[in-house]
């Protein structure tokens, strides 16, 4: 029985295969561009803009380096890159990935090897390393929450936990057209790469 088509053409030219990817198939402008563009919370958040995986994606990075300030330049690349499958699968809120099962987390544990490898990253982050980037993406998600998806602070409190104060007062939300968005991330990773 021939395999049904697994693969995305990227907007760098690149097919990437979905079910097994190579790290040789992807490049962090497609990345970059993909997250930009997947809105986070479903898109039910206040503003004029989505708020994207790829701004999340750059406050985790932000929180994990106020948290871990003499982390290994290598860490912070992996907080900025902690939802980088998403660029192709999407975001989905936990629940629903709870409901999809097993499934969803090996493509995105098969997608982020990839990306971590075509990174210099291990494919695999130390346990320890991903306890504090989940975190500072916990932090994140409670201060969008409670900033812009409409949630009361008892609530995100209770699904996020209570984050330090001192960081979530340092931390602000913001919602801006996906371009500008795109290249920050970009240069974000170009300064983290430069410093490898």
């Amino acid at each position: 029985m021939k395999q049904p088509r697994a693969w995305q053409r990227m907007l760098s030219g690149r097919r990437l295969d979905l079910l097994d990817p190579t790290p040789m198939d992807i490049e962090i402008e497609d990345i970059a561009h993909g997250l930009a563009f997947v809105a986070r919370w479903n898109g039910q958040t206040r503003g004029d803009y989505a708020y994207s995986v790829a701004e999340h994606s750059l406050l985790v990075e932000q929180i994990f380096g106020q948290m871990q300030p003499s982390a290994a330049v290598k860490w912070r690349l992996a907080a900025l890159l902690h939802d980088a499958p998403e660029y192709v699968i999407g975001d989905m809120i936990s629940p629903v990935k709870a409901a999809v099962g097993p499934g969803y987390e090996t493509l995105d544990d098969r997608l982020m090897a990839a990306i971590h490898i075509r990174f210099g990253l291990p494919a695999q982050v130390p346990v320890a390393i991903k306890k504090q980037i989940k975190k500072a993406d916990k932090i994140s998600a409670w201060l969008e929450a409670v900033q812009i998806a409409g949630f009361t602070t008892a609530e995100a409190d209770k699904f996020f936990g209570k984050p330090d104060p001192n960081i979530a007062q340092s931390c602000e939300i913001r919602l801006r057209p996906p371009v500008e968005v795109r290249n920050d991330f970009t240069a974000r990773h170009a300064t983290l790469m430069d410093q490898l």
